[in-house]
């Protein structure tokens, strides 16, 4: 295995940090923690986004070191969050415009409504990436189920996965049809940190899947271990860095995505300039307009 560019020393030693976690818990009164959280945040100078609901936490946040290691101290001193995984990279200071800490109904969204379920009684099993790892080597027949969004899919994959056209998280109940022909083999659900995995191995589970793990710590966790190994390309975030790279110095570093006017690699993301669209798509930088602005192909829209 590769050494990391960065590692747990070097991420302790650089200026700024993000915080990347979540948990499937009872929080009995949202809205009340919800303050007290953006409190706690405003008082150590963390930006970020946070989501609180009955179901549980999850958050992305950043802030000068330090201040991100307490924040982690105060979350593992609360019994909810104890043995919460708490995933930490380097941060540049600018990730995130804001502190958003808001109460909703679910801390991610599948819109279920009567087919609703708690992740904390029915998900699937944990799977560590060493565990994954070790699957991959060894030719163990399972099947890597990607269950994030198209746009990140793009530019980021397991080698051999399996991709249900998902446009966004909300979508899995309507391509569960694609997964049918999985429901007796072994499934491992993927995704950026394991907010999501988790709660769509729930969903298998609860829909006739027989044998269902999910990545403990999702891709990030794996990234982290094994660098640029059966996981090629990038993996996107959802702040200001939009994608993170993982460095090996054995196995170096692939760019997979594809340039959506000329299909050259790239992993560089633009928002579409014309007003009628704002499409997130992959642009290389000599596709952009004479003006440095993005736009896709559909016809230009400006105010």
């Amino acid at each position: 295995m590769g050494k990391l560019k960065f590692s747990g020393i070097m991420r302790l030693m650089s200026e700024f940090q993000v915080l990347l976690y979540y948990k499937y818990v009872t929080v009995e009164n949202p809205e009340y923690f919800r303050d007290e959280h953006r409190v706690l945040c405003e008082k150590l100078n963390l930006k970020g986004r946070i989501i609180v609901a009955q179901e549980g936490l999850n958050g992305t946040v950043e802030g000068r070191t330090e201040d991100t290691e307490e924040y982690a101290r105060i979350l593992k001193n609360d019994p909810r969050f104890a043995d919460m995984d708490i995933k930490r990279s380097v941060g540049t200071g600018a990730a995130f415009p804001r502190l958003s800490v808001k109460a909703r109904s679910e801390i991610v969204s599948m819109h279920l409504g009567e087919q609703d379920f708690s992740p904390t009684r029915v998900t699937g099993k944990y799977l560590k990436a060493e565990e994954l790892h070790e699957w991959i080597l060894s030719g163990k027949e399972f099947y890597i189920v990607d269950m994030r969004n198209d746009y990140e899919y793009k530019v980021g994959r397991f080698e051999g996965s399996l991709f249900p056209n998902l446009e966004n998280f909300r979508d899995v109940p309507k391509v569960l049809p694609e997964l049918e022909s999985l429901k007796n083999k072994t499934v491992v659900t993927v995704c950026t940190g394991g907010v999501r995995c988790e709660k769509a191995s729930g969903f298998l589970v609860q829909n006739g899947f027989n044998d269902v793990y999910q990545l403990y710590g999702g891709i990030v966790t794996y990234m982290e271990k094994y660098p640029n190994e059966h996981f090629k390309g990038s993996l996107y975030v959802f702040d200001k860095r939009i994608v993170m790279k993982f460095e090996s110095d054995t196995v170096p570093h692939e760019i997979i995505g594809r340039c959506q006017k000329c299909d050259v690699p790239t992993d560089h993301y633009v928002n579409c300039q014309n007003l009628a669209c704002h499409m997130h798509f992959l642009c290389c930088e000599k596709c952009l307009a004479e003006d440095g602005k993005a736009y896709c192909e559909k016809e230009v829209v400006t105010a």
